[in-house]
């Protein structure tokens, strides 16, 4: 998965006469200051410092969003959303995710905090062939804060990270109360991000919402620590983004965590369990890790002997339902 056409080209745009070398020392610096700890607040300290973690992050923060956006059809395909906010957006890279998902979206307001991201995202966003996109209302303000208006989708992408417990359960209070159809989380692949994913599982829970992916039962998550539940999307990367990576392989995988609550009202029981891992093909078959309908995970071999059976599970991939 890449970037849209339209969003690379205007990246492109921004990079022109931009010392690459520059750049990639930008890059570095922002990089380390995120695995010390810190936050953007003090990452980025002008629009070079935006640009540079732009050209870092957005392609794999954008694949992570529009693959957890593709798992709608899979369970909810009547969903149709005409209203998106977009909470901790940055440069707006799941508000772009949520308009390729839905080219009918007909408004887009993109909260954070950082005046930065939020000025680069206006500028990217300007030759944008999504209207809503282009004109998307745009809020300076810190999280967790009162919203806007109600939305039929709350996007919180990469957003929980840089925030206390208790400012992250404020947070999906608010955004729970807003939601009048759906709200997608997505965090790091790691176990912190999954250790945020289980708080707002837990609290949204509580709060009535139904779980609508990846799990596939509401019963406490079955993974027992060092496990955790995580999935990855395979993102192409370009010249400048291998530059600023110091990247050998014109590709990386970004493994997320995520977590897709719903209105009862929209809510149907999975039907089939979720791939929790890469399925292993051996010579006597295929092994599965799965989450099952049940609140248990168990590996499960499917025997070559079993041809219908094989073949199906052959087309499946990690994080699809079996």
């Amino acid at each position: 998965m890449q970037l849209p056409p339209e969003l690379r080209n205007a990246i492109a745009r921004q990079l022109e006469g931009v010392s690459r070398n520059l750049l990639s020392e930008r890059a570095a610096r922002i990089s380390a200051h995120y695995r010390n700890g810190g936050g953007s607040a003090h990452a980025l300290r002008d629009d070079l410092d935006a640009l540079a973690y732009a050209v870092a992050r957005m392609p794999a923060t954008y694949a992570a969003v529009r693959n957890v956006l593709a798992r709608f059809p899979e369970r909810l395909p009547a969903l149709s959303p005409v209203t998106i906010l977009d909470l901790g957006a940055g440069p707006g890279t799941a508000s772009w995710a949520a308009a390729d998902a839905w080219p009918a979206i007909s408004s887009i307001t993109q909260l954070d905090s950082n005046a930065l991201l939020l000025d680069l995202g206006r500028k990217l966003s300007a030759s944008a062939m999504s209207g809503p996109l282009r004109e998307a209302r745009v809020v300076q303000t810190s999280l967790p804060t009162p919203l806007p208006h109600s939305a039929d989708l709350i996007l919180l992408s990469y957003t929980l990270a840089e925030m206390a417990a208790p400012d992250i359960r404020a947070l999906l209070t608010s955004a729970w109360t807003s939601c009048a159809g759906a709200l997608a989380i997505i965090e790091p692949g790691t176990p912190a991000g999954y250790e945020r994913i289980l708080l707002a599982r837990n609290l949204l829970i509580e709060q009535g919402a139904k779980i609508l992916a990846p799990c596939p039962h509401h019963q406490p998550c079955p993974l027992v620590a060092p496990d955790w539940c995580h999935f990855a999307q395979r993102v192409q990367r370009s010249r400048d983004h291998m530059l600023l990576k110091s990247a050998d392989v014109p590709w990386e995988d970004e493994k997320f965590s995520y977590l897709i609550a719903v209105r009862d009202s929209l809510f149907t029981p999975a039907a089939n369990a979720r791939i929790l891992a890469q399925p292993q093909i051996t010579k006597a078959g295929i092994t599965a890790k799965l989450c099952r309908l049940d609140g248990h995970a168990e590996f499960v071999q499917i025997p070559k002997r079993d041809p219908a059976a094989f073949k199906a599970m052959k087309k499946k991939d990690w994080g699809d339902e079996a």
